[in-house]
């Protein structure tokens, strides 16, 4: 499994950082960024790093290391959306994934995988679980934000103005 740190968990591609901004400015949500996104990853790092970047856009973040304490946060939290780890122990995140759209208070959630590997299974068996979207890791950050403002438009939980 590769390990990422702060550093290398993003990166920037020549004008990444254009296209993030321009993107932000098309896709603010009418009424500011009152969503809450639930971030479920068994490394630390990740969280932190994920955590920061969405705290810096306006979302508010919660987070659960494990499969098992995701789904209790969905529950708890019945965040706007949710970015999802793959690999993790106890439940991974196709078993997490399918638990939390089982469950009719949080069946509604979009889910966006976020993995280490960029394999055609993963995305494949993920969307059959239920993932509403993919990304690999390293992160564009252009990309990360698109992905999610795609997704959260899709599911109508904000309008493009």
């Amino acid at each position: 499994m590769k390990r990422f740190t702060l550093k290398n968990l993003f990166f920037n591609r020549e004008g990444a950082n254009t296209h993030f901004t321009e993107r932000r400015k098309q896709k603010r949500p009418a009424n500011g960024y009152d969503l809450t996104i639930l971030v479920v990853d068994d490394s630390r790092t990740v969280v932190a790093a994920f955590r920061k970047v969405l705290m810096q856009a306006g979302f508010n973040v919660v987070s659960a290391d494990s499969g098992v304490q995701g789904i209790i946060q969905a529950r708890l939290y019945i965040p706007d959306l949710i970015l999802m780890d793959v690999v993790m122990p106890e439940l991974n995140g196709f078993q997490t994934t399918r638990r939390i759209r089982d469950d009719d208070l949080t069946s509604h959630i979009p889910i966006i995988f976020v993995s280490g590997e960029e394999h055609p299974t993963e995305q494949y068996w993920g969307t059959r679980a239920g993932a509403n979207g993919f990304l690999s890791k390293p992160v564009d950050r252009g990309l990360f934000f698109s992905r999610i403002f795609d997704v959260l438009e899709k599911h109508a939980v904000i309008k493009v103005q």
